[in-house]
């Protein structure tokens, strides 16, 4: 009844895990990696913010419109007087046949408040407004590669955690048939012990043996348990994650060129680079822009100038054109083109460099998934001699013509084998996820896995 009771209480826990985890399938766990990603939403919001300054930069092209006003304190009233007015004049009062009495005018009080608007437009500025815009663009297209950067670096790293969970689970499975397996073993020892066929210590080796694989089967479940809670961590779920894409292999790879022409196509490292050949580009233009002169018009408005004489004789507006020729400049412009320049050459040597590291890190991807699928094909014949083995064994302890040791040296083998070739499942999806990320085909990956044997 007890042993009775066990089992119940195992299968209710194992039932109420079950109703507990939620089933996930790799393409919807990519989905829910693209929506609540916090490095992919940070770099989205990058993306969003080079987009409004770039669109900021377009306002370089319109007028500055500025309203000013202004308070000053004079030390004085500022007055004229009759005799000044004739001495500007070049008169004096003396030959004036009239009496003029010695009268003065207050120009402007000393207190002194005025208000305008003003407004300036660029006609003309060497360049600069345009490799700003350039520049401003180069920097959004930047933020874009960075943002498909990560997400192809999540896509990776979703694949880490997520085939982790199912190759845990497969291990589980197998140390779980190794527990089974010499557990039956055990029992078999002890009563052939009790029959006198085998030795004690025959006993004592099947013993020792079931209760390692035991404890071999509980590592197994805490390495699955802590696979899985990376991988809840990843996808930001409390509830338990169940996945539902199995391990599987391909006997087969498109060509590896195909990969590379298409990484070195669209990978976006490069275009990251080709965004900062252009902001490279820019700085030239707009260093080279400082040599040309600035032209522009400009208007003034007085709103309000107050109430004394000045202000009264003052023009109310006034527009004009404007015009700035740098003769000569104390902030390096011509070693600055220079540094410009060799930018331009950094980022171009950079791309070689790059392009050169893509095609390697491919072709170094496509040799390891073939020799995955070689490694799991080529353990085919091995399952199978394994397998005989453990039964032949087993028949053979039985009858006396085996030691325990033999059994157990069957069961492990037959589990390292089997350990082997879900590993070796496991390395090949690992680098076909890479080679379609890095090559820009993630969205095939449901294909190859259709196309599949399961691990």
């Amino acid at each position: 009844m007890l042993k009775i009771s066990r089992i119940s209480a195992l299968f209710t826990t194992l039932f109420s895990l079950s109703v507990c985890a939620k089933s996930v399938d790799f393409d919807s766990a990519w989905q829910n990696v693209l929506k609540n990603h916090n490095g992919i939403a940070a770099e989205r919001a990058n993306v969003e913010r080079q987009e409004a300054l770039a669109s900021g930069t377009s306002d370089l092209n319109l007028p500055s419109i500025t309203l000013s006003a202004n308070y000053t304190y004079l030390d004085d009233d500022v007055t004229v007087s009759a005799e000044q007015v004739a001495n500007s004049a070049g008169t004096s009062l003396s030959v004036i046949p009239l009496p003029i009495p010695n009268l003065t005018s207050t120009l402007t009080e000393r207190d002194i408040f005025t208000s305008s608007i003003r407004a300036i437009w660029p006609i003309f500025t060497g360049g600069r407004i345009s490799a700003a815009e350039s520049a401003a663009e180069g920097k959004t297209e930047e933020a874009q590669s960075q943002l498909k950067m990560k997400q192809q670096g999540s896509y990776e790293d979703l694949a880490k955690y997520y085939f982790s969970v199912v190759l845990a689970n497969e291990v589980v499975t197998t140390y779980a048939e190794v527990e089974q397996g010499l557990a039956k073993h055990r029992d078999n020892a002890i009563k052939l012990q009790q029959q006198g066929q085998i030795a004690k210590v025959e006993r004592l080796q099947a013993d020792a043996a079931y209760d390692k694989a035991k404890v071999d089967l509980r590592k197994a479940q805490q390495n699955s348990d802590i696979a899985s809670a990376a991988l809840r961590s990843m996808l930001q779920m409390n509830e338990s994650v169940t996945p539902e894409t199995p391990l599987f292999i391909n006997q087969a790879l498109p060509q590896m060129t195909a990969f590379i022409d298409n990484t070195l196509a669209t990978y976006p490292g490069l275009d990251l680079l080709a965004a900062k050949e252009k902001q490279a580009s820019s700085l030239i233009k707009a260093e080279k822009g400082s040599y040309y002169p600035e032209v522009y018009l400009y208007g003034n408005y007085n709103l309000y100038e107050g109430d004394s004489l000045s202000a009264e004789i003052a023009p109310d507006w006034m527009v004009g054109v404007g015009v700035n020729v740098p003769l000569l400049d104390n902030k390096g412009r011509s070693d600055k083109v220079v540094a410009a320049h060799r930018a331009v050459q950094q980022v171009q040597y950079l791309k070689k460099q790059a392009k050169q590291d893509l095609s390697l890190l491919v072709e170094k991807t496509y040799r390891e998934a073939l020799q995955s699928i070689d490694e799991y094909y080529g353990l085919a014949s091995s399952i199978e001699l394994a397998q005989e083995n453990v039964i032949l064994r087993e028949k053979a302890f039985k009858q006396g013509l085996s030691t325990s040791l033999d059994v157990v040296d069957a069961e492990l083998y037959l589990a390292s084998i089997k350990t082997q070739r879900s590993l070796a499942s496991f390395n090949y999806v690992i680098s076909l996820v890479k080679l379609l990320a890095l090559s820009n085909q993630t969205d095939t990956f449901v294909q190859y896995q259709l196309q599949a044997r399961q691990g």
